[in-house]
């Protein structure tokens, strides 16, 4: 059986979640004096943050801060105080203090040196410890008492209450699931009256309808150097033919607007270019040196150097016979319409759109329904690309929102 920790009498705190977001206002908290219990319902704290270091832990972005607040789209003027308080220098010098220097990779991204995610989480549990943090693993928020306390459940299936002067909720959204983020915390807020958007995959592939054939020859293969369209949003680099669609980097970057397109239309059409460093007029004029007795497979290998991947792919999205005329052919091949159905689930997204609606909240986070309970990381409505921009507004919102909590806590 979990035995609760005492209530003190003055100064406490619970962190509802333990994830970077609850981590990081633990450590705000603590390091203000106030006694911080992190409840968390897997057996361990920390998984996703884990799970991001397995490709290299991308902290943060080193770009200005005016051009990174234009990540965040319409959330930006409710995040901008947060993360100029808590920026991408101040990241890098936490971490340093965790004794974890970082580096700028060639995308201007910000990694640990180790480039993993495990040494960071040792050497924060630890100062964690020293600050005299206590966690509850195996222990689920199960809603709010009548009195406001707290409802939890442990292993054992014991329940009870917990109360403190403040509280901060770090429940993550709804993306990968089974290190924690499952969105079970929607329908406990939209009970008490809180607005909350639905939780929509964010960052992460889209679904096209392959033939079985295409699938069996190509999936898991590169489209490399592509650019791709859908509306206004463009994104470059090597996408990655999946057996349900396409996914990585440039993808992800548009999985906003194909969301919004298809809410909108049903369907979205993506346009595919599969030659972004030449114009058009210079693609025409390379498929003017086409050989009589060439196949066109042979002529787009020959004169423009696209693969066998990009070949087959094109002829599989192809809506008849491809055009023959080299500037019919150039036009198609610099914006080659694709059909996109919709995104891939939630549960297979790197991360989640929707949330907590920002109008329930004030500038530090607060619920203005319950004062003295913050929300903060993607449990709040906003959403931004890969690049470290995602981790950087969790920190920046937990650190904001503990600061007014611990500033609480000192005045109650």
């Amino acid at each position: 059986m979990t035995v609760p920790p005492p209530t003190p009498a003055s100064r406490s705190a619970i962190v509802v979640g333990g994830g970077p977001g609850g981590l990081m206002a633990a450590e705000v908290l603590a390091a203000a004096g106030v006694q911080v219990t992190v409840v968390e319902h897997m057996a361990s704290v920390g998984r996703k943050f884990l799970l991001a270091g397995r490709s290299g832990l991308n902290l943060t972005h080193s770009e200005p801060l005016d051009r990174m607040l234009t990540r965040y789209g319409v959330a930006s003027p409710r995040l901008a105080a947060a993360l100029t308080a808590f920026d991408a220098d101040a990241l890098r010098a936490w971490s340093a203090g965790l004794g974890e220097s970082t580096f700028i990779g060639t995308s201007g991204r910000v990694f640990p040196t180790s480039l993993r995610g495990t040494p960071l989480l040792r050497a924060w549990l630890h100062r964690l410890d020293e600050l005299g943090v206590h966690r509850l693993t195996r222990t689920r928020w199960t809603g709010w008492a009548d009195d406001g306390s707290l409802c939890v459940c442990d292993r054992d299936g014991i329940e009870y209450s917990l109360a403190a002067e403040v509280v901060v909720f770090a429940l993550g959204g709804a993306s990968w699931p089974r290190v924690g983020s499952d969105g079970g915390w929607v329908a406990r807020f939209r009970a008490v009256g809180i607005e909350v958007r639905d939780l929509r995959p964010a960052n992460c592939g889209v679904r096209i309808a392959w033939s079985p054939e295409f699938v069996e020859r190509h999936a898991g293969a590169p489209l490399k150097n592509v650019a791709l369209r859908v509306d206004r949003t463009v994104a470059r680099g090597d996408a990655v033919i999946t057996s349900s669609g396409m996914e990585g980097g440039p993808v992800y970057m548009l999985s906003a607007a194909v969301r919004e397109a298809v809410d909108r239309d049903g369907v979205v059409t993506m346009r595919v270019d599969l030659h972004p460093d030449l114009e058009v007029d210079q693609v025409a004029d390379r498929l003017t040196r086409r050989r009589p007795k060439d196949s066109m497979s042979s002529t787009l290998k020959r004169t423009l150097g696209l693969d066998a991947v990009k070949v087959a792919w094109l002829r599989e999205v192809a809506d008849g016979p491809l055009p023959t005329a080299p500037d019919d052919l150039a036009a198609h091949l610099k914006a080659v319409p694709v059909r996109v159905e919709g995104l891939v689930d939630i549960d297979r997204a790197i991360s989640s759109a929707g949330g907590v609606a920002l109008s329930e909240v004030d500038d530090s986070f607060m619920l203005l329904r319950r004062p003295g309970t913050y929300v903060v990381g993607e449990m709040l409505d906003w959403e931004a690309p890969t690049g470290g921009y995602l981790l950087q507004a969790t920190f920046s919102t937990a650190v904001t929102a503990a600061r007014s909590a611990a500033a609480r806590s000192a005045r109650t």
